[in-house]
C-alpha cells in the first residue's frame, strides 16, 4: 500500500486547535467521530491530504469511501430513481470515514442537495467526514439553494470538526510547464 503523506508538508496549511498533523496521520479523529474540513483555493493540496488520510485510515484498519461531491449527488439521484437509495446509503453506513472531495465546485440542484443532506445527517456523530472545499461557509447556499437546508448541513458538518486552511499558491500552477507564459 502507498506510503501516506509522502512528500506532504504540514507547514503549508494551518490546523484549528485541538488537532495536530500526527493525529491526522494516525487517524485518531476517526474513533472520536470528528470531521476534517479542508478549505482553500484550487491546487493547494486539499484532495492530496484527503486521499492520504483515507489511505492512513485503511492502514489503521478503518474503512472509508471517497466521492467527488457532484458525482455522489448524481449517484444518489440515480439510486433514488432506481429504488435503491436505501441500499446505497447502507453501503456508506459501513464506513468509518466518508470523504467528499470538491464540495461546492459544482451546484448539485435541489434533489441532489436533499440527498447530500441525508448523507451528512446519517454520518453525524456516527462516523467521520472529510470535506474539501474552496467555498467559505457563507457561500454554501450557492451549492444547495435553500437557506434552511444549507444551515442544517453546515450545522452538522462543523460540529465536532477541525478546520484545515490551505493558503499557499496552487502547486499545479507553480509546477506547470506553462508557468512562464503571459496567459497564466
Amino acid at each position: 500500500m502507498k506510503e501516506t503523506f509522502e512528500g506532504f508538508s504540514f507547514e503549508e496549511f494551518s490546523i484549528s486547535p485541538g488537532l495536530c498533523a500526527e493525529e491526522t496521520q494516525r487517524s485518531t479523529f476517526i474513533p472520536n467521530k470528528e470531521n476534517l474540513i479542508l478549505y482553500g483555493p484550487v491546487g493547494t493540496g486539499k484532495s492530496h491530504l484527503a486521499i492520504d488520510a483515507g489511505i492512513a485510515v485503511c492502514n489503521n484498519n478503518f474503512k472509508f469511501r471517497f466521492f467527488h461531491t457532484a458525482a455522489l449527488a448524481n449517484e444518489l439521484i440515480e439510486a433514488k430513481r432506481d429504488g435503491r437509495v436505501g441500499r446505497f446509503l447502507k453501503s456508506i453506513e459501513k464506513c468509518d470515514l466518508v470523504i467528499c472531495d470538491e464540495w461546492g465546485y459544482i451546484p448539485v440542484g435541489s434533489e441532489g442537495a436533499k440527498l447530500l443532506f441525508q448523507v451528512i445527517s446519517d454520518c453525524y456523530e456516527k462516523k467521520s467526514l472529510i470535506l474539501t472545499t474552496n467555498l467559505e461557509f457563507g457561500k454554501w447556499n450557492d451549492i444547495f439553494y435553500d437557506d434552511k437546508l444549507t444551515a442544517a448541513i453546515i450545522d452538522r458538518a462543523i460540529h465536532h470538526s477541525h478546520l484545515l486552511v490551505f493558503d499557499r499558491p496552487s502547486y499545479r500552477l507553480g509546477h506547470s510547464s506553462m508557468r512562464n507564459h503571459e496567459i497564466i
